[in-house]
């Protein structure tokens, strides 16, 4: 069906098998934004949006997932890491209008989105000196390292347009994706320079992994179960809630059977034990290091550095541009419970890269505020 559009650009609802050439023929997207994520993300309702230009070439696409409300028939529609558009194209509105003008009709109240939009990048060396100032507290207080000029003209459109940005950890009902992640660029480097990037303690830890004799293997399917039994003993220690195996199960099934290289599952054993443990994730160039485990006791054989340095091995003999270890906080206080994680991913000499960041577009005030205040209360 052909959905509002503007002078130059149509859009309509396109197939997933669209969707997914039309990704296949990109670098790189969010692995949010690929046609199987729909799947994974099974309490929401899910569409596939693609732009069109004037010459009929799809140019564009969005995988939207729709939440309902409770007790009422309105949707909060959600583009996690998307839509996958021209961000940078002059006529901005020309793309997002017709999109909010679909998702009205199809009964949103709100629109959340995820421009995947680079504003700031801060390389290792940034960072170090950052947490070593006492002033510092925060990221955004260390001098950016580059900053991306043309970022601020999309923030500025935006608000233009009206929509509001979110704050982090808005109304997303918990899937809401971070502002700040952590990557190691791959293009251009050989892996040597790669590993010469890390600090001294991680290329010692490998080492002291390689001597005491850590192996890292790959796992499928059917070591999904010893996987759940090191990410609950994680969650244990570190006080999240995990999710539940059968997540993991279908987030496997549904993501290979797109595409068979999409999901990986590591292990990293100690004398027939498996210690650590972690997901990868691939959409072209772009790898992630998706969700991580290990055991309580080991540690000092390292798992964790010699499971990094081998997927990272792994991402780069695939050809990837990036290896993303995904979300950080921006704090760099010594004292705040997440600053191990940077502190964890700095050493890898990658360098910290924020966002935009969500935005949102409340197509009923009324709801959204509603909404905003039942978040907050949660």
């Amino acid at each position: 069906m052909s959905l509002p559009q503007s002078k130059s650009l149509v859009l309509r609802t396109i197939s997933r098998e669209q969707h997914l050439a039309y990704i296949q023929s990109l670098p790189s997207a969010s692995h949010c934004q690929v046609p199987a994520w729909a799947d994974v993300k099974t309490e929401w309702r899910s569409e596939n949006l693609g732009w069109f230009d004037g010459a009929g070439q799809l140019v564009g696409v969005g995988l939207v997932l729709y939440r309902q409300l409770p007790k009422i028939k309105r949707y909060l529609a959600y583009l996690p890491e998307g839509p996958v558009i021209n961000w940078h194209a002059p006529n901005l509105d020309e793309w997002l209008q017709p999109m909010l003008a679909h998702l009205k009709q199809q009964g949103a109240f709100s629109v959340k989105m995820g421009p995947p939009v680079v504003i700031r990048r801060w390389d290792a060396a940034a960072i170090k000196s950052g947490i070593q100032d006492p002033d510092v507290k925060r990221l955004r207080d260390v001098e950016a390292t580059e900053i991306e000029p043309r970022a601020f003209e999309v923030s500025d459109r935006l608000r233009k347009m009206g929509w509001q940005q979110g704050e982090d950890g808005g109304a997303g009902f918990g899937d809401v994706q971070p502002r700040y992640v952590f990557q190691v660029p791959l293009a251009n480097r050989s892996l040597d320079e790669v590993l010469k990037g890390f600090n001294q303690l991680w290329r010692r830890n490998i080492k002291k992994a390689e001597k005491a004799g850590v192996e890292v293997v790959q796992g499928g399917y059917n070591d999904l179960a010893e996987w759940q039994r090191l990410y609950e003993i994680t969650a244990e220690r570190d006080h999240f809630r995990p999710r539940p195996q059968s997540y993991f199960e279908r987030m496997w099934t549904v993501l290979n059977t797109e595409d068979p290289n999409r999901m990986r599952l590591y292990f990293a054993r100690h004398e027939g034990e498996n210690v650590a443990a972690a997901t990868m994730l691939i959409v072209g160039g772009h790898v992630w290091y998706s969700y991580g485990a290990s055991a309580n006791h080991k540690r000092e054989v390292r798992p964790s550095n010699a499971m990094q340095w081998r997927m990272l091995r792994d991402a780069y003999a695939m050809g990837a541009t990036v290896y993303d270890l995904r979300g950080i906080s921006d704090s760099l206080d010594e004292t705040d419970h997440l600053f191990g994680l940077i502190q964890f991913k700095v050493g890898t000499g990658g360098e910290a890269v924020e966002y935009i960041g969500e935005w949102d577009f409340p197509l009923n005030k009324l709801l959204h505020k509603a909404l905003d205040m039942y978040m907050s209360r949660r």
